[in-house]
C-alpha cells in the first residue's frame, strides 16, 4: 500500500486500540486472571488498617503472595480504598501498558529509521491477546513488563552510547529492573541479567575477553542494585520472616519441585513441559499466533543477513525462554516481558512476512465474530430475562458488521490482508465485551432497594476461587460477606437453614424454592461457569437463556440457624 495510506490506517488502528483498552475497563466480565481477586483483597485489607506494611490478608499464608508495589499501587489509586472500584484499580495497569507501547514505538522507530515501523510494533504488541488480557486488570504484569523492558528499549534507542556507558545506563537499568522485581519477583533478575550479558557479548562481536573486561562489572552492578531495591521490602517490613516463608520459599522455591513424576520427565512431557512452554508463549499472540510462527520461519531463513538489532531482540527472547525452562512450573505468562520484542520483530519483517499467517488470523477472527453474532441473535430480545429484556444497542450490531466486512476485505484483497487482520483483532476484543454488556446493566445487578436491605448484614455468597467475594463486594456494597462452595449455590433450601442472608441460583424459567418464610430481596442474572455435555449441546442448538445463564436471588431467611462453616472464599 502507499506509505501515506499505510500510515493513516495505522493511526486509525491505534485509535481503535486505545478505545479497546479503555472500553468496559470496569467490567466484571473483562478478560482477566483470577489472581486479581486476591490482589484486590490484600490491597483492601491493608488499606483498611491504614498502613503500607506489613501486607494484610484474611487468607492464611496469602499475605505476601507478591511484593508490595502492586498493592501500594491499588491503595494509592483508590485513595486508601475510599473510592473502591474496578476502574480505580485497573487504570494504572492501562497506563503502564500504554507506556510500554510508547517506549517500544520510540525504540523501534529510532533504530529502524522509520516512524511507521515503530508505530506498527506498538500496535502489533497491543493486538496480542495476552497484552489485552493481562495488560488491563489489576495484576502485576503491566508494570513488570514495562520496567523489565525499559533497559532493553534504552539500549536499542541509544545504541553505542548506552552500551559504552560505564555508570549512567547501568544505574538506570538497575533501578528499572529493581522496580520490576519489587512488583513481581526477585527471580526476574536472572533472565534480565542473562539477556543483558548476551546483548553486551553480541555488541562486542562475540569477543568474550573484551566483554568480560568492559561489561561484566556492569551486569554484576545492575543485578546487585536491583536485588538491593527488592531487599527494601525485607528492610521496611516489620515481619521479614513471613516474607521469607510465604514469598521466597512458598511462591518461588516451591516452583522447582517435581510437578507430577520427576523433574526430567516433567521437562519433556505433560502439562509443564518445555514444549508446552513454547506453545503457550506463541499462544500469547492470540489471533496473531500463526503470524508469530511465520516470523520464526522467516527469521531462520534470513539468519545470515539480519541486522544486529534483530539479533539482540531474538537473544532477549532466548534468554527468558531458557531461564523459565528451569522451574518445574512452566507458563507462557512468565514470558510476557519478551512479547514487545516479538512484536518489534513482526514489525521489522512486516512486508516480507508471508500472507498465510495473516489469512489464518482473518479466518480465526471470522469464526469469533460469526459465533458472537449467532449468540447475539439468539439472546437479543429474549423474555427469559423477565421482567427485564436482554437487549443490545444498535452499535453492537454495527461493530459486528464492520468487523466482518473489514476481515472479508482482507481475505479477498491481498494488499489489505495484513492491516485488516491487525485492526480486526481489536474489533474482536470489543465484541467480546459488548456481547455481555447487558449483564453490566440492570439485568446483571441488584436494584438499590435490595442493596439497602443488606447494609451491614452478613450475606453468604458462592465462591469458586479464593477471594471471589471481592466481586460480590462490588455488587453488594456495604454488606459483610461470607463464602460458601459454589457447588451448593443451587441448593437454596439447604442454604436457607444456615444463613439469614444469602444468594442462591435458580434455573431460568423455574420459580425459586427456598423456604416457607423466605423473602426474595432481589434478583439478577449471572453467566454460568460450568456446564454438562448435555447443556453444552443444548446451548449449541440455541437454548441460550435456559443453560448459559442462571437467575441469582438475594434471600432473607428469618428462621435460619447461623452456620459456623469456614469461609469458602478464604
Amino acid at each position: 500500500m502507499p506509505s501515506q495510506t499505510h500510515l493513516r490506517f495505522l493511526l486509525l488502528t491505534l485509535a481503535l486500540a486505545i478505545l479497546t483498552y479503555f472500553f468496559a475497563l470496569d467490567s466484571r466480565f473483562a478478560p482477566k486472571n483470577g489472581d486479581e481477586y486476591v490482589y484486590m483483597h490484600i490491597a483492601r485489607i491493608t488499606a483498611d488498617l491504614g498502613q503500607w506494611l506489613p501486607l494484610q490478608s484474611e487468607m492464611e499464608a496469602m499475605r505476601n503472595t507478591k511484593p508490595p508495589l502492586v498493592f501500594w499501587q491499588g491503595i494509592a489509586s483508590t485513595d486508601w480504598a475510599a473510592n473502591w472500584g474496578l476502574w480505580e484499580l485497573r487504570w494504572p495497569s492501562v497506563v503502564y501498558t500504554g507506556l510500554t507501547a510508547f517506549f517500544l514505538f520510540l525504540a523501534v522507530a529510532r533504530f529502524s529509521g522509520k516512524v511507521q515501523t515503530g508505530l506498527l510494533a506498538a500496535v502489533v504488541w497491543l493486538s496480542f491477546f495476552a497484552s489485552y488480557r493481562y495488560g488491563r486488570p489489576y495484576l502485576t504484569d503491566p508494570p513488570e513488563v514495562f520496567f523489565l523492558s525499559l533497559p532493553f528499549f534504552a539500549l536499542l534507542y541509544w545504541a553505542r552510547a548506552a552500551f559504552d556507558s560505564r555508570i549512567l545506563f547501568p544505574l538506570m537499568a538497575a533501578i528499572s529492573i529493581g522496580l520490576g522485581l519489587l512488583y513481581k519477583s526477585f527471580a526476574y533478575v536472572l533472565p534480565a541479567c542473562f539477556a543483558l550479558s548476551l546483548w553486551y557479548w553480541c555488541w562486542r562481536d562475540w569477543r568474550l575477553l573484551d566483554t568480560l573486561k568492559r561489561d561484566l562489572y556492569k551486569v554484576i552492578l545492575i543485578g546487585c542494585i536491583a536485588l538491593g531495591i527488592f531487599g527494601l521490602w525485607f528492610a521496611l517490613d516489620p515481619n521479614p520472616e513471613a516474607i521469607w516463608r510465604e514469598f521466597v520459599l512458598g511462591e518461588n522455591a516451591g516452583k522447582f519441585g517435581a510437578r507430577s513424576s520427576n523433574y526430567l520427565l516433567d521437562l519433556i512431557r505433560g502439562g509443564d513441559s518445555i514444549g508446552l512452554l513454547l506453545l503457550t508463549t506463541i499462544g500469547n499472540a492470540g489471533l496473531f499466533a500463526f503470524v508469530l510462527v511465520s516470523l520464526g520461519w522467516q527469521s531462520w531463513r534470513e539468519r545470515a543477513v539480519i541486522d544486529i538489532e534483530e539479533r539482540l531482540l531474538w537473544l532477549l527472547v532466548l534468554a527468558f525462554f531458557i531461564v523459565f525452562s528451569l522451574p518445574s512450573q512452566r507458563s507462557g505468562r512468565y514470558l510476557l516481558p519478551v512479547m514487545p520484542a516479538l512484536a518489534a520483530l513482526i514489525a521489522l519483517h512486516w512486508h516480507r512476512l508471508p500472507l498465510w499467517g495473516f489469512r489464518v488470523a482473518l479466518v480465526l477472527q471470522l469464526i469469533v465474530l460469526l459465533a458472537l453474532t449467532w449468540v447475539s441473535v439468539r439472546l437479543d430480545g429474549g423474555d427469559w430475562a423477565s421482567p427485564l429484556v436482554w437487549q443490545y444497542p444498535l452499535w453492537h450490531w454495527l461493530l459486528l458488521g464492520s468487523g466482518i466486512a473489514l476481515l472479508m476485505w482482507g481475505l479477498f484483497k491481498p494488499s489489505m490482508a495484513k492491516l485488516s487482520a491487525l485492526a480486526t483483532c481489536f474489533i474482536c476484543y470489543l465484541a467480546l465485551n459488548t456481547g455481555l454488556g447487558p449483564l453490566e446493566g440492570q439485568v446483571g445487578r441488584y436494584d438499590p432497594q435490595a442493596i439497602a436491605r443488606v447494609q451491614n448484614q452478613l450475606v453468604a455468597v458462592p465462591c469458586d476461587f479464593r477471594a471471589k467475594d471481592e466481586e460480590y463486594r462490588l455488587l453488594l456494597p456495604g454488606a459483610r460477606l461470607q463464602g460458601y462452595p459454589a457447588g451448593e449455590a443451587a441448593n437454596g433450601a439447604d442454604l436457607a437453614k444456615r444463613y439469614a442472608y444469602f444468594t442462591a441460583y435458580a434455573p431460568q424459567g423455574a420459580p425459586p424454592v427456598f423456604c416457607a418464610d423466605c423473602q426474595v430481596l432481589g434478583k439478577r442474572m449471572e453467566m454460568r461457569a460450568r456446564h454438562t455435555q448435555a447443556e453444552i449441546l443444548a446451548i449449541i442448538q440455541g437454548e441460550m437463556g435456559q443453560y448459559l445463564f442462571v437467575n441469582e436471588y438475594l434471600i432473607h431467611s428469618p428462621s435460619a440457624v447461623p452456620s459456623a462453616a469456614p469461609d469458602a472464599c478464604r
